[in-house]
């Protein structure tokens, strides 16, 4: 039995402005800066097996694994079955993409099994969700759409993040409903994405380092305030809802930004036992690996 290890990098969104509802599809268009991280789910894939098969004892119900195996059988990938067997690490329902990041994951490692038909992944990832497209290459990328445009960004500045999840998800439709019943899209995305474009590779200043669904996160979930205001005392340059919540994270620039947000870490994680610290994943690391 062939096995092949891939790692599904965690991401983060620097900067989130959100703009109205697409009517082609229901999404809502943003332009938002990703940042992976050097936190991530690990998949494992055995090859050989009587049938495509995902297991994580994290997710329960449907993954988007399973999902991505169905788009690629579907495209014509003639692979032998797969067994996935995915190791949570990045949390759940928090805003850092980690079934996105999974699904991403097993297109990538696809073709070290079978060809897969041109332009197949590409096109899977769409379908699957805004998320999955930019993380087909882990790294910064400023993307817009629905977030699956992405333009790769190769020398953000250097960065630390503090991440800290909270004990709750938040579900992404429900705080994009919410955002919507607080009227928070709107805004000219044009400008907004000039402006960070012309901000890069950073640091970015502090009005670039917003989220636009943080008011609906709050609003879903007032207890996320508490996290934030630690986060914002601990040392970090920037505190901030993490993409649609209920995660905060602290964003501290420079050099010395893994160690400021290490240090930051050591500070709150006596109020939050789940925290953790993380450098950002350059563009091109963290290559796939396998063995027989």
């Amino acid at each position: 039995m062939t096995v092949h290890r891939e790692l599904a990098w965690a991401k983060i969104n620097l900067s989130l402005r959100l703009g109205p509802v697409r009517p082609s599809d229901g999404r809502h268009l943003l332009v938002t800066l990703f940042s992976s991280l050097r936190l991530a789910d690990a998949l494992t894939i055995e090859a050989g097996g009587g049938r495509d098969e995902v297991v994580c004892d994290a997710v329960p119900g449907r993954n988007l694994v399973a999902d991505a195996l169905a788009g690629l059988r579907a495209a014509g990938w003639d692979a032998p079955a797969v067994r996935v067997m995915i190791d949570k690490r990045i949390p759940l329902a928090a805003g850092m993409g980690g079934g996105s990041a999974d699904a991403a994951a097993m297109l990538r490692a696809a073709h070290r099994l079978a060809p897969v038909p041109a332009g197949a992944v590409a096109a899977i990832a769409a379908r699957l969700g805004a998320d999955v497209p930019a993380q087909l290459h882990p790294g910064a990328s400023l993307a817009v759409g629905a977030g699956e445009i992405a333009e790769p960004v190769v020398d953000l500045a250097a960065h630390g993040v503090v991440v800290v999840p909270q004990r709750f998800g938040l579900s992404s439709a429900d705080v994009y409903r919410e955002a919507d019943r607080l009227g928070l899209p709107g805004g000219d995305l044009h400008a907004a994405r000039r402006e960070l474009a012309a901000a890069l590779p950073g640091p970015l200043a502090d009005r670039l380092v917003v989220n636009d669904l943080e008011a609906a996160a709050l609003s879903l979930a007032p207890e996320i305030a508490r996290a934030r205001g630690a986060v914002a005392q601990a040392g970090v340059d920037r505190a901030l809802v993490c993409g649609s919540g209920p995660t905060v994270i602290g964003v501290c620039w420079g050099s010395d930004g893994v160690e400021r947000a290490a240090r930051a870490a050591a500070r709150l994680r006596a109020r939050f036992p789940g925290v953790v610290n993380a450098a950002p994943l350059a563009r091109g690391v963290g290559e796939p690996s396998s063995k027989p």
